[in-house]
């Protein structure tokens, strides 16, 4: 039997490492394997939507899960934790985990009097105006009043970088204002105007910012807007320079709605639609139906919504896109929001040869991402396992719970239409699904929670698999234990996670964080992790 002249498995090595053994039981009896801290905090932090409950774990149990796994990775690796930070809220775009796991891992540290790194760590999580309050609240709710230099330093930091005029219209709200911010961490503003900005947050906060200072064009013009009589401003929007004037005042279309009490009419959403903003402009599409707006402005939207440009702008997840082709009242609508899909996916990798795309349709998948969302697990795993086939050379596209089936699809067609032929398909028999539908192909990916059934013909589910053939799993829960192994010599899996869906991040210096999911099928080195290398 030869030892060396063998056939050599060509898969990535799991970014995520787990037990070799059994350690557990998944929620639905199969073995479950612990992962490790990182490994385990990362999964949960890209799925996580904080103060959520999943279809397995209540809102308060996965919280302290997460804030524990938070304190014990940046006490055991501050820089890699720092960065998975920055990650996780620059290019995943989750914005709650991010504040927590960072508030966390610097609590903790400080615990421990370990110096050093707690600062950026705070300073990684907050790249909107909003959440350096969004950190102080969360902070002041769990640990008191009384705010650490390095908690301090990272907000002021922040605040340094995110607080402007515009930012203060649209974010000066909460228990925490701009006022109460720059109170508590005092920030040096970078140039005599953001000096002027925060004296002037300063003063609103306690009542006395009557007297806006010249340097502050965009809150002066506001301020005039404000100052006219509610009967003379609906005229405004008739003038030619109405779009103009909106803008210059650094009017938003929730503002301008408070500001015009009234209907919203065509007139008034045609004047304010050049200035939204991307998310803006898709969370609206119904209303723009319902007020009427006219064929020409809506194929300016239709034509922002579609741009390739812009989507990679926004970082507008791919799930924003479907919940919108849902509420949308109008077809026309539907062309753009599916380029706009399209291009949002456009970091799923075009994989060779053939694949097997497994989409896990069992009644665990179907619990809500999150209580203001109607979106479901379910229509995460559809749209991303529509999308690896839609792009892969040659591809088998089955959905599973308790049985299994075929969803058919066709070269070049939206992951919109696909998403439609989904169903629901009860128990979660992973090994059944993958033992009548693997014909050798050259990978299989499965998406899933990977809380699979205790199989009657095998404990793992992928034991039908040869194991030169690689298995690719993506959870989109992060439930704690999983239904099968990573890191075992004879089989490599590799978790696929939000970094399929945007750009991924390069940290100067660092290379990117996490790998990306082009590297699929190429060696990888887990997280870029020291420990793992």
């Amino acid at each position: 039997m030869a030892k060396f002249n063998r056939s050599r498995l060509t898969g990535a090595l799991s970014a995520v490492r787990s037990r070799s053994t059994p350690t557990a039981r998944t929620h639905e009896g199969a073995p479950g394997y612990a992962r490790g801290p990182k490994s385990e905090l990362f999964l949960l932090a890209v799925s996580n939507m904080v103060g959520e409950q999943t279809f397995y774990e209540g809102a308060d149990e996965r919280d302290e899960r997460f804030r524990t796994l938070a304190g014990q990775v940046a006490l055991d690796d501050p820089d890699w934790t720092a960065r998975m930070i920055g990650w996780l809220r620059a290019d995943a775009g989750m914005r709650s985990a991010a504040v927590v796991a960072a508030a966390e891992g610097v609590r903790a540290r400080l615990a421990e009097r370990r110096a050093g790194g707690n600062r950026p760590m705070i300073a990684a999580a907050l790249r909107r105006a909003d959440e350096p309050g969004e950190l102080l609240a969360y902070w002041h709710g769990r640990y008191g009043r009384a705010l650490p230099q390095p908690v301090k330093r990272g907000v002021a930091d922040a605040v340094r970088r995110l607080y402007g005029e515009r930012s203060l219209i649209k974010y000066d709200g909460g228990d925490f204002r701009f006022g109460d911010v720059i109170e508590l961490t005092h920030p040096r503003p970078r140039t005599p105007w953001q000096g002027d900005l925060f004296r002037h947050a300063i003063d609103r906060r306690h009542g006395r910012g009557g007297d806006i200072p010249a340097s502050l064009a965009t809150l002066r013009a506001r301020a005039e807007l404000l100052a006219l009589p509610v009967d003379e401003r609906r005229a405004l929007l008739d003038r030619p320079d109405a779009e103009r004037v909106l803008a210059d005042a650094g009017m938003t279309w929730e503002s301008l709605a408070g500001w015009i009490q009234g209907p919203l009419s065509a007139a008034f959403w045609e004047r304010i639609i050049p200035s939204m903003g991307y998310f803006a402009l898709l969370r609206n599409l119904r209303n723009f139906d319902q007020a009427g707006v006219s064929d020409e402005v809506a194929a300016r939207v239709a034509e922002r919504l579609g741009d390739r440009e812009q989507v990679a702008r926004s970082r507008v997840l791919p799930m924003r896109f479907l919940a919108a082709y849902r509420a949308a009242a109008s077809l026309r609508w539907a062309w753009p929001l599916q380029r706009a899909l399209d291009a949002s996916l456009a970091n799923v990798p075009a994989l060779p040869g053939r694949t097997l795309v497994l989409v896990d349709r069992s009644g665990s998948m179907f619990g809500r991402l999150s209580a203001r969302s109607d979106l479901t697990s379910a229509d995460a795993a559809a749209v991303f396992g529509a999308a690896l086939a839609l792009r892969a050379e040659h591809a088998d596209l089955v959905q599973f719970g308790t049985g299994h089936a075929p969803v058919p699809f066709r070269r070049r067609e939206s992951a919109l239409k696909v998403v439609e032929r989904f169903g629901s398909l009860g128990g979660t028999n992973t090994a059944q699904a993958v033992r009548d539908n693997y014909r050798g192909h050259d990978r299989v990916v499965i998406v899933t929670d990977e809380q699979a059934w205790w199989g009657s013909r095998g404990e793992e589910p992928t034991r039908a698999v040869p194991q030169q053939v690689p298995v690719y799993t993506w959870n989109l829960v992060g439930v704690l234990d999983d239904s099968a192994h990573r890191g075992r010599p004879e089989r490599r899996l590799a978790v696929l996670n939000r970094c399929a869906h945007g750009p991924a991040a390069r940290t100067p210096g660092r290379g990117r964080f996490p790998p990306p999911a082009t590297d699929l099928d190429e060696p990888t080195d887990s997280l870029h992790s020291p420990t793992n290398r």
